[in-house]
């Protein structure tokens, strides 16, 4: 989808559809009353059947209105408020979404602009409208016969004033590498475990290097990863005939000299839960647990778009867990890359295992902070729904960056506490600590694992295992989160 902007009276634009917002009680604003005036009162008669009241996501679509060069223009109700919230607005565009994609025409004008979003500048709403619009039009197909058929929608005109053109053109441009960035971290995250493995998403990491001259990769195999102690790491993929691999990504956006920012995702490209095994309902779904390495892959995706000046490091663990002869079992003990010894109480908490060896080799970056992304516990689900992700870090000034950022994006995340007294849950009588801390505060404990590896530099940790995708029925899939708020914290490190 192509999105552009204008600032032009929408009256005298030729274009399959025009849109515009009408509130509940069939109130107009002042660009719909420009071309309810421009139309000799058409649209306010439209208004007087009845047919559309105004109210949030109604739609009604008229056709060959007078004096207007739009072949048809879409109502579409933008509710009783003043103000809309975020969670409105995209409603709201759902339904324009809905209209436009089934319609025959190639392109599409939003006379939207004098909209009023809470806390929103033109800046802001045009984001949320971009991002939104564009993830409306996300299809994965790529294992069908019958493919989906395509849309003849291809366009989309912003109009702005002269006033607020720059930042809208700004805002558009941002959402649409974010849009991008969260296309690639779904379809990563929707393709089947036989086929996304830990060398599949190596081979992505090289793709990616060869298209961009600034940004550098390097895989750490098998071997390496033996040499460099990462035995924590190792523990998790020994059962699985697919080997694992630690993927390093090197973008160089800033000055040599600047301390890079490292995102680390957590990439278990399938979790049967080792011997330690899952429930076989839902299983499936298990090909989600790579999400944080995708959401990663997908930010990147849209700061190499952006070319941001920044330089960040993206490392990917990943490793398949698999029962096997050779897999590591309960009660088992290993050292990690730090030198720290985990018994492995249950080798489903896996995902914390690849992550400490991973978190211990960001160290060599000297980053200015390190932010880890993973789909870790159930428990996180439980804590806060499929809304929200969790949120710990060792930096409380980390943490509001974060949390800001995940509320300018609309992709929030909430603070879940770190405190000592969490920390006992891990204690072993064999080695320095276990992997996991009991049925009490899941998510916590797992972030308090997590934090034993990253003493030596700020550290933000993400749990998504309620944000990263839809489970069951025929919406399943993933959703593409957090890159809205991983690019945001980005975004707001290069401008600061």
């Amino acid at each position: 989808m192509e999105f552009i902007v204008k600032s032009a009276r929408p009256e005298t634009l030729k274009t399959a559809t025009l849109v515009i917002a009408v509130g509940e009680g069939c109130t107009l604003g002042e660009t719909a009353k420009a071309i309810d005036s421009a139309s000799a009162g058409a649209i306010s008669a439209l208004l007087k059947r009845g047919d559309l009241s105004g109210k949030l996501g109604q739609t009604l679509l008229a056709h060959s209105l007078p004096n207007l060069k739009a072949e048809r223009v879409l109502l579409v109700g933008a509710g009783k408020d003043a103000e809309l919230s975020d969670r409105q607005l995209r409603k709201m565009l759902g339904a324009v979404h809905a209209v436009l994609k089934g319609l025959g025409g190639n392109d599409a004008v939003l006379a939207l602009g004098d909209l009023a979003v809470k806390n929103r500048n033109s800046y802001g709403k045009t984001r949320l409208m971009v991002e939104t619009l564009a993830d409306s039009g996300y299809q994965f197909d790529r294992f069908k016969s019958q493919k989906t058929d395509a849309i003849a929608l291809k366009k989309l005109t912003l109009l702005s004033t002269k006033a607020t053109q720059a930042e809208v053109e700004r805002g558009a441009k941002h959402a649409q590498a974010i849009a991008a960035g969260m296309a690639f971290t779904k379809d990563l995250g929707n393709l089947p475990p036989n086929l996304c493995h830990p060398s599949y998403l190596a081979e992505e990491a090289k793709t990616l290097a060869k298209e961009h001259k600034n940004l550098k990769v390097e895989i750490l195999d098998e071997k390496k990863l033996k040499d460099l102690g990462a035995g924590a790491f190792l523990a998790v993929s020994q059962g699985s005939e697919q080997p694992p691999r630690m993927i390093v990504l090197n973008y160089q956006g800033g000055k040599k000299t600047e301390k890079p920012f490292a995102l680390v995702g957590k990439g278990v490209t399938f979790d049967t839960g080792g011997i330690s095994i899952k429930p076989a309902a839902g299983m499936d779904e298990m090909k989600y647990d790579m999400c944080g390495a995708a959401s990663v892959f997908g930010t990147l995706r849209a700061v190499l778009e952006l070319q941001l000046p920044i330089n960040l490091v993206c490392l990917l663990a990943c490793a398949e867990n698999m029962p096997s002869g050779r897999a590591t079992r309960p009660g088992d003990i290993v050292t990690s890359m730090s030198g720290q010894t985990v018994e492995i109480l249950n080798t489903d908490a896996e995902g914390r295992l690849v992550l400490c060896d991973t978190l211990t080799y960001a160290e060599r970056f000297k980053p200015q902070a390190v932010i880890d992304i993973a789909t870790l516990t159930g428990a996180c689900i439980v804590a806060l729904g499929a809304n929200t992700s969790g949120l710990m870090g060792n930096d409380d000034n980390l943490v509001q960056q974060l949390l800001a950022a995940g509320q300018s994006a609309d992709d929030r995340a909430w603070q879940l506490p770190l405190f000592d007294e969490y920390q006992e849950q891990l204690d072993s009588p064999f080695a320095d600590i276990a992997n996991i801390g009991g049925p009490k505060a899941g998510t916590i404990t797992a972030g308090c694992f997590l934090s034993r590896f990253t003493k030596n530099y700020h550290w933000a940790h993400l749990d998504i295992a309620g944000t990263a995708w839809v489970s069951g029925g025929k919406d399943k899939g993933a959703t593409g989160r957090p890159v809205p708020l991983l690019t945001q914290y980005l975004l707001d490190r290069s401008e600061a």
